[in-house]
Parts: structure tokens; C-alpha cells; sequence
């Protein structure tokens, strides 16, 4: 008669030990997202970290000629010098404050209230977004050139179009208090749309169960927009604002590429970014350019700071 023999189960002690490696193994699992992420953030902090340490640098200095001549460290003495100017560094914050808060206000209005046409479907609605889009297409230092010619006061179709109607010729770009304004209009109109895409992507991702409620309980149009639909959408308007109010505050290819250095012959468009740009390649003053970039800077992460402040609470 054969006997069966069964293997003999191992004691705990007598399994093999856990390899050197398995608790970091352990460890990069439970922080994966951030190790992958690690190298991208390592190189986007060394990209940002350094220009702005060295801009930060240049502007306690008198570094003017050449970025590699010598210069002597004088502390705040830029920061006091350009605080007090009230000649172009002030002008140019209040510009660049009505440039940036007049192009914001009309782009949201306008980009939500092109939003809202193409939220639901209709016939022909592609062709209409391809349109609407077509402005993001050329570059903005392109843009500028075409409505730069459009607003020539002599062969500008600006004009033309003006005199078919009875109305003598305006002086668009070239006028002291009228260039400010046209740039403007040249910014809504390339801009628009990015805002436009933002909200409609917010609007296609709301829930129809609101919209139907409050429909069931007799609201008007203008009700459901204000008391649901605005407040289901509002922190995706804060996100338009944020990305179009920044990007609207640096806003300097369409300014240069229509009104030149200085922002014209009486620095009329002149915002903070052109006037920062001809301090450090017209005049070659890279210490006062530096402290004028560097107080940008603050302000715009200011302005940041702000709006994300509020999208958090908005969230909440």
C-alpha cells in the first residue's frame, strides 16, 4: 500500500525576505502622479525661476548699455525712481488697466453671448463656429498689419465704408485719444473667440435637469439664464477671465505692430510691456526696465492670485 505524502507547508520564518527595494517600490506607487510629473516641473521651474532671479537682480543694479558691462548695486533706487515717475511709468499702468479692463469686459459679454447661440444645435452650426474661430487663426503681429491698413486715414476701407454712409473720415490709429480705443477693438475682435470656446465647452457640460426644472416651474429665458445657468457656469467665466485677463495685461504684439515704439509719437498705446520693452531696446536702461518687469510681474500675480481666490470659492 503506497502512502501519500503532501509537501510541507513553510513557516512565516522561512519565507524568502522582502527584496532591499520593495518599500520605495511602495512608496513611488503611492506618489506616482507626482514622480511622473517631477521632471516637467523641475524643467518649467529652472525656465521661470532663472529670468526671473536674474530680472530680479538687474533692477537693484545701474546696468544700462550692455547687460555684460559693469554696474553698480544701488538697492531700491530704481523702484523709488520709477514709482515717482509720474511722466510714462503711471500713464502706462492706467493703460494698460483700461486696456486690459475694457477688452475683458467686452469679450465675456460678447463670448458668452455667442456661446449661448451655439449651445443648442442648428442647421448650419459648423460653418457658423468655423467662422466665429477664424480670428485665432493668424498671428497677432499679422492681425495688427491687416487692421492697420483697414484704419489708414488715407486708403483705409475704415474710411471708405464711413464716407457710403455720411460720415467724414476719423483718424482711428493715428488720433491721440482714438488709437487707444482702436487697438482695443482690434484686440475684442482676435480674442473673442477664445472666450467663446471656453464658455461653450462650461455650457456642454451642464446638466439639463435645472434648466428643465426651472423650465416646468415657468421661468422666462432671461430668468433661467441669470438664477441657473449663470450660476452653474460662473467658475468656468472665472477661468475665461483668468487665462484672457492675463494674457490680455501682456498684451503687446497688436500695440507694437500698429502704433511702433513708444506706442506712438505721444506714447498714446503705450502699456507697461511697451514701455518696458523700449526702455531695454531703445534705451538700453536694462536696470529701470528690469524694476518696471519686475513690478509687472507682482501685479499680475496679483491679479492671479485674485481671480483663483475666487474660483475656489465659487467651488465651494
Amino acid at each position: 500500500m503506497s502512502t501519500v505524502t503532501t509537501p510541507a507547508t513553510r513557516s512565516p520564518e522561512a519565507r524568502p525576505a522582502l527584496t532591499d527595494g520593495s518599500a520605495w517600490s511602495r512608496w513611488a506607487n503611492a506618489h506616482r502622479k507626482w514622480l511622473f510629473a517631477a521632471p516637467a516641473m523641475v524643467f518649467v521651474a529652472v525656465l521661470i525661476i532663472f529670468p526671473v532671479a536674474w530680472t530680479g537682480y538687474l533692477s537693484l543694479t545701474d546696468a544700462e548699455g550692455s547687460v555684460r558691462a559693469e554696474s553698480e548695486f544701488i538697492g531700491f533706487q530704481n523702484y523709488l525712481d520709477v514709482l515717482a515717475d509720474t511722466d510714462r511709468f503711471w500713464p502706462a499702468v492706467l493703460r494698460t488697466v483700461a486696456f486690459t479692463g475694457v477688452v475683458l469686459l467686452f469679450e465675456v459679454v460678447l463670448g458668452m453671448a455667442v456661446a449661448l447661440l451655439l449651445w443648442r444645435p442648428f442647421r448650419g452650426e459648423r460653418w457658423v463656429r468655423v467662422a466665429i474661430l477664424l480670428p485665432l487663426v493668424a498671428t497677432p503681429v499679422a492681425v495688427g498689419m491687416m487692421w492697420r491698413l483697414i484704419f489708414d486715414p488715407n486708403i483705409g476701407m475704415a474710411n471708405q465704408v464711413l464716407g457710403w454712409v455720411g460720415i467724414g473720415p476719423q483718424p482711428w490709429l493715428s488720433g491721440q485719444h482714438s488709437a487707444l480705443p482702436t487697438t482695443m477693438f482690434i484686440d475684442i475682435w482676435q480674442w473673442t473667440p477664445m472666450v467663446v470656446l471656453i464658455l461653450l465647452a462650461g455650457l456642454t457640460s451642464l446638466s439639463d435637469e435645472p434648466q428643465e426644472a426651472a423650465l416646468i416651474d415657468g421661468a422666462s429665458t432671461w430668468q433661467r439664464f441669470r438664477h441657473v445657468t449663470l450660476p452653474l457656469l460662473m467658475p468656468t467665466v472665472i477661468v475665461a477671465i483668468l487665462l484672457r485677463g492675463i494674457d490680455a495685461l501682456k498684451t503687446f504684439d497688436i500695440l507694437y505692430a500698429t502704433k511702433g515704439r513708444g506706442g506712438g509719437s505721444f506714447h498714446e498705446v503705450e502699456t507697461l510691456n511697451v514701455y518696458a520693452y523700449g526702455l531695454s531696446f531703445d534705451y538700453n536702461d536694462y536696470g529701470v526696465s528690469s524694476t518696471v518687469l519686475i513690478i509687472f510681474f507682482l501685479i499680475i500675480i496679483g491679479v492671479m492670485w485674485a481671480l483663483t481666490y475666487r474660483k475656489k470659492g465659487l467651488e465651494r
